[in-house]
């Protein structure tokens, strides 16, 4: 399998961090045995742990890497968090036995010699600028990659550096003759590590207790505001896992949308999170809501909506103080009357509960139309006659002109006529809509064989 980019640095730096700490662990150990220095002896403890660390770290780098499976849905990030926590337990082990140790020279049991060669000034001073270094490029590739256990490798460098020159300043005491100064600096060494276990500690529990990054909520909340269509942030939840933030979004929206825009809606809010926040990966849920916007046509339709019901020529009127809906609802033609009617009822009664028990409600039942009707173009001859006929009553209208675009199809149940038309712009649709509708009642009224006839009326010198 070939590794994306960002893992690939990610796993260059932690084999770096090995090789660093496995060639600072031997040049520790070799003069801490010769220099007698407890302080160097913790370093080189603090140095194999590290390795050991740096070693969990390269594993847990590679393993986190990988993508989400059928057992670990949201990936495997948080392999790097539970290498950081061991790594911390270490940390803390370590600092223990230091701090014991020092106690036992600074309270005088037992007889230590230190002696403060030039090989042990080399080698910490040494460790300090390779410590520097590869804590410097730590941090900067943890940054980039949002990677826990490359940070908790950086936070380790980092302490060897401060530590390393605590033990740089208790040789030079040493070599002034001040032998308690080895041991004072070995215990500002463990005090180093403690701080850098507790800082590390904390911020891995924080992650495997999903404990959402400050801040991140309401940003993400800031973005989706802003987004057209959001009437509201529901709820926000962020828990980090390896280099991702996982979030659950629920947002207010109008329930009048129609199911695509409310798609278009879910797709416009990710983009615009993850173009700031681009490891952030969502999950967008949506809450319809009542607006106080919302006109008597709009709760009329999300009635008929909500029950799976095709209504059109809504009419709202106020008679008196009270509302007044007519509609024309369509249901199968095979149905019987009776069972049109129970329908019909239903959703009379789902008008009533949304607008209230005053409101008046009568339903225009017609059968739908059939969906996929078999059907074949009429002859030429046909199309002309139905044309020059639709010419005649165009001219008997005054309004309208140039038909053009005339089909005819056959059906088992009679012909469809479609046709196009030109009209003035200026004219309003309610008189285009009844001119058009004069011309199809005209032509099914000289064809009875014509089933339906459909205008599409196009302002003049518009193209079809």
């Amino acid at each position: 399998m070939r590794l994306k980019p960002m893992q690939n640095v990610k796993e260059k730096v932690a084999l770096g961090s090995i090789a660093a700490s496995a060639g600072l662990t031997i040049a520790k150990t070799v003069v801490g045995v010769l220099t007698g220095s407890l302080a160097i002896h913790s370093e080189a403890a603090h140095s194999l742990i590290d390795l050991a660390a740096t070693v969990m770290t390269y594993l847990a780098v590679r393993v986190s890497g990988r993508p989400a499976d059928a057992e670990h849905h949201y990936g495997h990030g948080k392999i790097e968090s539970i290498a950081a926590l061991a790594e911390t337990v270490l940390l803390f082990v370590l600092s223990g036995v230091v701090i014991w140790e020092a106690g036992q020279r600074l309270l005088g049991m037992g007889d230590h010699l230190v002696t403060a060669t030039i090989p042990a000034f080399a080698v910490i001073i040494a460790s300090i600028v390779i410590d520097f270094f590869r804590a410097r490029t730590l941090y900067r590739t943890a940054e980039e990659t949002v990677s826990d256990a490359l940070e908790a490798d950086a936070l380790h460098f980092g302490s060897d550096m401060w530590s390393s020159m605590a033990v740089l300043i208790g040789l030079i005491g040493v070599a002034f003759g001040l032998p308690w100064a080895d041991a004072l600096a070995a215990t500002v060494v463990a005090l180093f590590v403690c701080l850098a276990g507790w800082r590390l500690g904390r911020r891995t529990i924080d992650t495997l207790t999903d404990t959402a990054p400050v801040g991140v909520a309401d940003i993400i909340k800031r973005i989706a505001q802003r987004v057209r269509g959001v009437v509201a942030i529901e709820r926000v939840r962020v828990r980090p896992a390896g280099d991702k933030l996982f979030v659950d979004l629920s947002v207010a929206i109008s329930r009048t949308l129609p199911l695509d825009r409310v798609t278009a809606l879910k797709d416009g809010i990710i983009r615009a999170v993850t173009a700031e926040i681009p490891r952030a990966e969502l999950n967008v849920t949506t809450e319809p809501r009542a607006l106080d916007s919302e006109t008597v046509l709009e709760r009329v339709m999300v009635s008929a909506r909500n029950l799976g019901l095709a209504v059109h020529h809504v009419m709202v009127h106020a008679i008196g103080g009270r509302l007044s809906v007519s509609l024309d609802l369509e249901v199968d033609g095979k149905l019987a009357l009776g069972q049109a009617h129970d329908i019909a009822s239903q959703l009379e009664a789902a008008v009533g509960d949304e607008l209230g028990p005053e409101v008046e409600v009568e339903t225009h039942i017609e059968p739908l139309q059939a969906d996929r009707a078999a059907g074949r173009d009429a002859p030429p001859d046909r199309i002309k006659v139905v044309h020059v006929a639709l010419d005649e009553f165009a001219r008997e209208t005054g309004m309208i002109r140039e038909i053009h675009n005339v089909r005819v199809r056959e059906t088992d149940d009679g012909e469809i006529v479609n046709f196009h038309c030109h009209v003035d712009s200026a004219q309003s649709v309610r008189d285009v809509h009844e001119n058009v509708d004069r011309l199809e009642r005209a032509l099914r009224s000289r064809w009875p064989s014509i089933k339906r006839a459909i205008g599409h009326a196009e302002p003049a010198g518009a193209r079809s």
